[in-house]
């Protein structure tokens, strides 16, 4: 009987680098209604930047869901953190501690803000708000709202954000969607709350997908940012790995090795109907899309040792980009497209790399001791971060193209394959707790850090989402 490599022997064969380490689905979009207060104005003493425009969430539908299969444990606070009050909403009692919950838990888990409490102090309009009482309390920022089960079974949420020290209204909202939706209005809120108090877009709204394991059971995963309505979008007794979202949410790619070897499919989280984008001789891995979606970047290994080429969504156009002797992967495109960065150990050992995505000269950007693997742009461009191994451990480190400094993110261990939020302020990555895989979360600025526990199985391969 024919012996089968164990994962681990498997991810070595797809990322040769030393030490590298159905069910049916159909989605429907989350529509909400927005109305803005006239009265809202703009952020002046620690707040900067504008609202944005929401667009709804396209949330995935008859599947497997689970309402808590994350469990979050927050580690380190923010320099500076936000005093603000959130005081539960008005109205529909089980519709409003939902809301509540949704809201404080996304604002904790950021580390940028120290919630007040509200006891005792219930507001739910304008007139009925009294600034110094919350003055008194600390507060910098107070929340406020109602929420409403309408006679069409739809739910609507209405909300204002003050600023306690100007004593003037920073947003007010509207929020309309089906009632099933209550999770998504509470991290539309949170969003709003934490674009208005810091300058940057939330990214509660967004999505995660990863792969878990169950013994010899792996799931394509995806979930909300808590960790909340995890949907399975592939369920098999063979590998999967490196998924990547399409820049507008809607497919995944991926590895599998269902056939017996890695091959990469793309499929629609909407239909669920999927596609063989590279299923060539040797080893297909390591696919990432460019940011218009129109073309993706995979490693293949039909014509000797991994180079990277770039395909159409379509599996047509295929074109390659690398000529090196030594291994070329994990490659990753720059926001705007015209670069790309990689991992080779054409040096002697795995190092980044960056080239222009047209070809052309490869120039090398990671220097000193050790191996680094999995670079990420950020998502303005101005640096990236990636896998960093030295001394028998993995870290999570950062990279400024400007000046080159390099920082270390985490505490080292078994910390791999981080990818960007939308939003550039978090980074997601593997990482190891307990005994089994987990997913964690590391700010920008190294201070605050979540560990995320699946109810059973190991967590691996994470990737964060686009704003939708």
């Amino acid at each position: 009987m024919a012996l089968r490599p164990s994962t681990e022997l498997m991810e070595l064969l797809v990322k040769p680098l030393a030490i590298w380490l159905s069910c049916k689905i159909r989605s429907k979009p989350l529509v909400i209604a927005i109305r803005l207060s006239p009265q809202a104005g703009k952020s002046l003493v620690i707040r900067t930047g504008l609202l944005q425009s929401m667009m709804g969430l396209l949330l995935l539908a008859q599947a497997s869901v689970a309402s808590a299969v994350l469990t979050i444990e927050i580690i380190g606070a923010g320099e500076h953190q936000i005093p603000v009050a959130i005081v539960p909403f008005g109205g529909d009692s089980k519709l409003a501690q939902t809301i509540n919950e949704v809201v404080t838990g996304d604002l904790q888990r950021s580390g940028l803000f120290r919630l007040v409490d509200p006891a005792g102090k219930s507001p739910h309009e304008l007139a009925e708000v009294s600034y110094p009482d919350w003055q008194m309390r600390g507060a910098d920022a107070l929340a406020i709202g109602t929420v409403a089960l309408q006679t069409n079974g739809r739910i609507e949420a209405r909300f204002r954000l003050l600023d306690v020290v100007k004593q003037t209204e920073l947003a007010g909202q509207s929020v309309s969607a089906n009632n099933d939706q209550v999770r998504a209005v509470g991290h539309r809120v949170a969003d709003l709350i934490y674009e208005k108090l810091t300058g940057d877009k939330g990214v509660f709204s967004t999505r995660i997908a990863y792969v878990n394991r169950q013994g010899k059971k792996f799931s394509l995963m995806v979930a909300d940012s808590d960790g909340y309505n995890e949907q399975t979008v592939l369920a098999q007794n063979e590998p999967i790995m490196s998924p990547a979202w399409s820049p507008d949410g809607s497919h995944l790619v991926y590895v599998s090795f269902e056939t017996g070897h890695a091959a990469i499919y793309v499929q629609s989280l909407y239909t669920n109907q999927r596609m063989v984008l590279a299923d060539f001789r040797g080893s297909n891995s390591a696919p990432a899309w460019s940011p218009d979606g129109k073309q993706l970047a995979v490693v293949l290994t039909r014509d000797g040792s991994s180079q990277i080429y770039l395909i159409r969504p379509d599996g047509s156009g295929i074109r390659r980009i690398t000529f090196s002797a030594a291994i070329d992967t994990e490659p990753n495109f720059s926001p705007d497209g015209q670069s790309l960065l990689f991992t080779s150990d054409r040096g002697g050992s795995a190092q980044i790399y960056s080239m222009p995505v047209g070809g052309g000269a490869e120039q090398r950007i990671t220097f000193g001791e050790g191996n680094n693997f999995s670079p990420r742009y950020s998502p303005d461009g101005k640096g990236f971060v990636y896998a960093h191994f030295s001394n028998g451990k993995f870290y999570i480190a950062a990279q400024d193209f400007q000046n080159g400094q390099v920082e270390i993110l985490t505490a080292g261990g078994w910390e791999k394959k981080p990818s960007f939020a939308p939003n550039g302020k978090l980074i997601l990555f593997a990482s190891e707790a307990r005994g089994r895989g987990i997913l964690a979360t590391v700010s920008s600025d190294g201070r605050v850090q979540q560990h995320m526990f699946t109810q059973s199985g190991d967590a691996r391969e994470p990737v964060w989402g686009p704003h939708l």
